[in-house]
């Protein structure tokens, strides 16, 4: 009984602690704060700063109560474990240190939340993949990997839909763009920007030789409707083209799909999962209207590699994961360390301990 009142009494002082540094005492001051502007008589004469107010009393309110929520949590478990000790109700320490583990967990998803806090965060995302050297053993790759995103998205309740994907001759595809819809879709996907390596017994090899693939992965967030960027129309060169599904299936009749180059920057999108023109055009103008942006942050703030480390050669020593299925079965993050045996699992959209990690290390 002593080892759980030491953990109760060990948790009760700990979360009074992380009271600190969760900043709940600053979030009580800004909400105060926000909220005196709410209250003024001419808030409504600005609509969208009005909202954005709102949005931001929302989610320091969400973040308050989920805090306090923790602290009466863990005080309940601190007394039932003393009254527990003081009648020598043996039995029901069981039940408490349950307890604390569940509230253990939940003081980890509250320390992630908080990780994602930039200001990008919150935003849908813009998920590229490109298959590097390599032909088929790359391509096949880079399916692969859109595979396990697309489990893992779903996993996480992002809606996603595919923009453009290009098939690879023989197998696989050469690219892919996946946008990802839902809370904080992109402070979760950045942590998956960079060159991903496989190692595995080839399938398309006869002689079934160990061969070493890579693709690389681009993340950037998709930018408000509320944000201005200028494009100018005389900048671009707009194709359509007949679009296609992977594999040649499901092919239009009519020159739907939509090719948009930027011509300044040389900044090629496009999109074909829509049968009309028009859909396909705005689609691949969100794409360019995000990319753009990017350029324009990364030139202010001059933290380009943040944005961009997906960008690198997709080659040997770029590589932020190696998957290894032989000879032996491991996939191992390089910026963290953190390696996981149960590769079927992570290839499946189990990507959330090498996320977490990336998160809390990059904090």
């Amino acid at each position: 009984m002593r080892s759980y009142t030491s953990r109760s009494t060990r948790f009760t002082s700990g979360y009074r602690a992380f009271g600190g540094i969760f900043e709940i005492d600053a979030k009580r001051v800004e909400k105060e704060q926000i909220e005196r502007q709410i209250n003024r008589e001419d808030l409504w004469q600005d609509p969208k700063r009005a909202q954005e107010l709102m949005r931001q009393r929302s989610t320091l309110e969400e973040a308050i109560a989920g805090w306090e929520s923790l602290q009466k949590r863990a005080e309940e478990q601190a007394l039932m474990l003393e009254l527990a000790e003081a009648e020598e109700e043996l039995s029901v320490a069981e039940e408490i240190a349950g307890a604390l583990t569940n509230l253990e967990r939940d003081v980890a998803q509250t320390e992630l939340a908080r990780m994602l806090s930039g200001p990008d965060d919150e935003k849908n995302a813009i998920l590229t993949i490109h298959a590097g050297a390599g032909g088929t053993e790359s391509q096949d790759w880079a399916e692969m990997l859109l595979r396990m995103y697309l489990r893992w998205a779903e996993r996480k309740g992002f809606r996603t839909q595919i923009f453009d994907i290009l098939a690879g001759e023989e197998a696989g595809i050469k690219s892919v763009t996946l946008f990802l819809e839902g809370k904080n879709a992109y402070g979760y996907a950045k942590a998956e920007s960079g060159v991903h390596r496989l190692v595995r017994l080839s399938p398309f090899d006869a002689n079934n030789r160990r061969h070493t693939s890579f693709a690389s992965v681009f993340i950037i967030p998709e930018i408000d409707d509320d944000i201005q960027v200028v494009i100018n129309e005389a900048d671009l060169r707009i194709e359509t083209f007949r679009a296609g599904g992977h594999g040649g299936q499901h092919v239009n009749v009519t020159d739907s799909a939509v090719r948009i180059i930027h011509l300044p920057t040389g900044i090629v999108v496009q999109c074909q999962n829509e049968r009309s023109q028009h859909k396909n055009r705005a689609s691949a103008m969100k794409v360019l209207r995000s990319r753009l942006y990017e350029i324009e942050k990364d030139k202010r703030t001059e933290k380009l590699e943040q944005y961009s480390q997906g960008k690198k050669d997709i080659a040997w020593g770029h590589q932020i994961r190696s998957y290894v299925l032989h000879p032996y079965r491991l996939i191992k993050d390089h910026r963290t360390d953190l390696e996981v045996g149960n590769v079927e699992a992570v290839l499946d959209g189990d990507l959330d301990p090498f996320i977490e990690q990336y998160l809390l290390t990059a904090r």
